[in-house]
C-alpha cells in the first residue's frame, strides 16, 4: 500500500475534493450535506449547508463551486468499522445542480430537470474550457429498482442542459482528456471506463451502433466497481476504484498502467495540486478522511483549477 499523509479525519464521508491555490483543499460531505474547506493542518470548516447529498464539486468560470446533488439519495449504514451508503431513503428531495459562492456560502439551485424530466442524483461534473460542464447522473435504487440515467451537458449560468448521452449505467466519474478532444466517464456497476469522442463543446460524436467498441477505454476484471476520477497532465485517466481499493491508473490506449491500493474498501475520489500538481488528493469515504501522497507523475490543470 502506498504512503500516504492523514490530513482529516470525521469527516461524513468525504468526496468532491478540490485543491485551492491556498493550500486548503474544499471537498463535500454527503452524509452532511455541507461543502467543507479542510485546511493544510486538518482543521475544518463548513462553507455551505446545501442539505440533500453534496456529491462531486468543481470550480467554474466565475469561481464559484458548482455541486453536483445526490438529492440525499442514500440512507447510511455503519458496517465494520466503515461508513456505507445504502437505498434511496424517504427524505430524498430529488437531484440538483447547484452554485456555490465560497467566500459567503451562499448558494443556489440551478438545474433540477432537463426537459421536463427530474435530475434523480447528479454524482461528478467536469468544465471544459468553453465553460460549460459536464455531468454524470447515477441515479438512485430501492430495494428492488434502479434508475436508467444518463450524462449531461450544461452552462454555468443556467441558460442550457441537455441529456447528452443516455443510457449509461450508474455512470459516476467524469473528467476531460488534456485537448478536451474526449469525454472519460467511469462506471460503478460494470466496472469500466468509457471514452466518448467530442466534437465541440456539448456534443458527442455519434454512436457506431450495437457492435462498436471503440468507447470501451477499458473494463476492470474481477469484483472491482468504479466512482469518480482525475486526468494526468499526460492524459492517463485515474479512477477510484472500490471493493478492490485504490486508484487505478489507465493510459488514454487502455492499458492498466499501476493500482495504488488504500485501505478503505470505499475510496471514491482523486484530485492533484501542490507544486507542479505532484501531490494527489484521495478520499478515503467510508473511513472518513481525506488524505494526501506524492503522486509520480503532474495531474492535469483544471479548466478554472482552484
Amino acid at each position: 500500500m502506498a504512503e500516504m499523509t492523514e490530513i482529516a479525519s470525521g469527516l461524513e464521508f468525504p468526496e468532491g475534493p478540490i485543491a485551492m491555490d491556498d493550500g486548503s483543499v474544499l471537498l463535500v460531505e454527503i452524509k452532511r450535506g455541507t461543502l467543507t474547506r479542510v485546511q493544510p493542518d486538518g482543521t475544518t470548516s463548513v462553507v455551505a449547508d446545501v442539505g440533500g447529498g453534496p456529491n462531486g464539486a468543481a470550480i467554474g468560470p466565475d469561481g464559484m463551486v458548482y455541486i453536483a446533488n445526490d438529492g440525499g439519495c442514500f440512507e447510511w449504514h455503519e458496517m465494520e468499522g466503515f461508513t456505507v451508503p445504502g437505498n434511496r431513503p424517504e427524505s430524498y428531495i430529488g437531484g440538483r445542480i447547484q452554485r456555490v459562492d465560497p467566500a459567503t456560502g451562499a448558494f443556489e439551485d440551478i438545474y433540477t430537470e432537463c426537459d421536463g424530466k427530474p435530475l434523480r442524483a447528479p454524482n461528478d461534473l467536469v468544465f471544459d474550457t468553453s465553460g460549460g460542464f459536464w455531468f454524470t447522473d447515477h441515479g438512485t435504487s430501492d430495494e428492488r429498482s434502479r434508475d436508467r440515467t444518463g450524462v449531461f451537458y450544461a452552462k454555468a449560468d443556467g441558460s442550457s442542459i441537455e441529456e447528452v448521452i443516455f443510457p449509461s449505467e450508474s455512470p459516476n466519474g467524469v473528467g476531460l482528456s488534456p485537448d478536451g478532444s474526449t469525454l472519460y466517464v467511469a462506471e460503478t456497476h460494470t466496472g469500466r471506463v468509457m471514452r466518448i469522442p467530442l466534437e465541440g463543446p456539448g456534443t458527442a460524436a455519434p454512436a457506431g451502433g450495437l457492435l462498436d467498441t471503440s468507447r470501451l477505454l477499458v473494463g476492470l476484471p474481477g469484483m472491482q466497481l468504479l466512482d469518480s476520477l482525475a486526468v494526468e497532465r499526460d492524459g492517463n485517466v485515474c479512477v477510484a476504484t472500490l471493493v478492490q481499493p485504490g486508484i487505478t491508473v489507465i493510459s488514454p490506449s487502455g492499458d492498466i498502467i499501476e493500482k495504488v491500493e488504500t485501505d478503505d474498501p470505499l475510496t471514491t475520489n482523486i484530485c492533484f495540486g501542490g507544486p507542479d500538481l505532484r501531490t494527489a488528493f484521495i478520499t478515503l469515504s467510508g473511513l472518513g478522511k481525506l488524505v494526501s501522497m506524492e503522486w509520480p507523475r503532474p495531474g492535469l490543470e483544471l479548466a478554472y483549477n482552484g
